[in-house]
């Protein structure tokens, strides 16, 4: 009599504990010529020595697909950190903003210039001469952006309403601190709470009041906010920060500050023609009634930008 074994291995994989399971070993009684007798004998589960397959492989192609999933797992909501102390929202939102139009503010000892870039999409578009990157905030407040403009809209709104409850409340106008840290609480919420996206912009300030006179502050999509004597946000603005280091002076008037950001902007914009269509500027500054917010006509600009020695250039065609 002649007894064979035959071992039959299920396709089951214990998730829990690492290994595969034997469920059945069939036992066959063999006659010789003839099988005689066929006996099904079920056995206690036994340990197999077959290895599983390593699902988190270091090899590249697995190591790639693993970090992928891992990153996604952090970018999703603004209120996850990644392991390593990162909010990836708040960063995508920054990278928004490197890619809009150059933003710059220069603090002089006589007042404040704001210069912006505004990129023409299409020659189609009416140009009605009105600002988009510059916006009145109270009677002693202006701001720059760069950055998504409908976002800034609706922190524009929130901080003016926020300048005339303070005006009607204490019969004053707001410090300008103030103001925008009550704006950049705003855009710090928007980093803590889950079903909410950063604003995707950052401003410039510019204002003047009695107790610290002219300042220059700047704000980002995470609610940091800093001061600074000049500055540049949007693209190129490491470049823009550059030449400003290099030609600030401590004692600079308006007047010097305001070619300064002419000749920054001409370095920086991308663009050979250089006019009052793709820039715009506003001074804050001191009059006999007070504060004297402007902003610059197309023809102001352009004689700017001819006393300074930036040369217009006709457009390649």
């Amino acid at each position: 009599m002649i007894f064979a074994a035959i071992t039959i291995l299920s396709n089951t994989f214990h998730q829990d504990h690492g290994f595969w399971i034997l469920n059945h070993v069939f036992v066959c009684m063999i006659s010789q010529p003839t099988v005689s007798a066929v006996r099904h004998v079920t056995s206690r589960p036994t340990l197999a020595t077959v290895t599983p397959p390593n699902l988190y492989s270091t090899r590249p192609n697995n190591l790639k697909l693993y970090s992928a999933q891992m990153s996604r797992r952090y970018d999703s909501r603004t209120t996850i950190f990644s392991p390593e102390g990162r909010l990836y929202q708040v960063e995508y939102a920054q990278e928004a903003i490197a890619n809009a139009g150059t933003a710059i503010g220069i603090l002089a000892k006589d007042g404040v210039v704001l210069a912006c870039e505004k990129k023409v999409t299409s020659k189609l578009l009416d140009n009605d001469g009105s600002a988009e990157k510059l916006y009145h905030l109270n009677d002693q407040t202006m701001c720059a952006v760069a950055g998504m403009t409908a976002d800034a809209s609706i922190l524009v709104n929130n901080a003016r309403v926020t300048a005339q409850r303070y005006l009607k409340t204490y019969n004053e106008e707001i410090p300008c601190e103030l103001l925008i840290k009550s704006l950049c609480d705003i855009k710090q919420g928007y980093t803590q709470h889950g079903g909410l996206r950063p604003f995707g912009v950052s401003f410039i300030y510019a204002g003047h009041d009695d107790r610290n006179e002219f300042q220059l502050f700047t704000s980002n999509p995470s609610g940091n906010y800093s001061g600074w004597k000049a500055t540049a946000i949007g693209a190129n603005n490491a470049a823009a920060q550059t030449l400003l280091k290099k030609d600030y002076k401590d004692e600079i008037t308006l007047k010097e500050a305001c070619e300064l950001a002419i000749k920054v902007l001409s370095k920086t914009v991308d663009s050979s023609n250089l006019n009052s269509e793709k820039l715009e500027f506003a001074t804050v500054s001191l009059g006999p009634q007070g504060v004297v917010r402007r902003i610059w006509a197309d023809t102001d600009v352009n004689t700017l930008i001819k006393l300074t020695g930036v040369l217009e250039k006709p457009d390649e065609e």
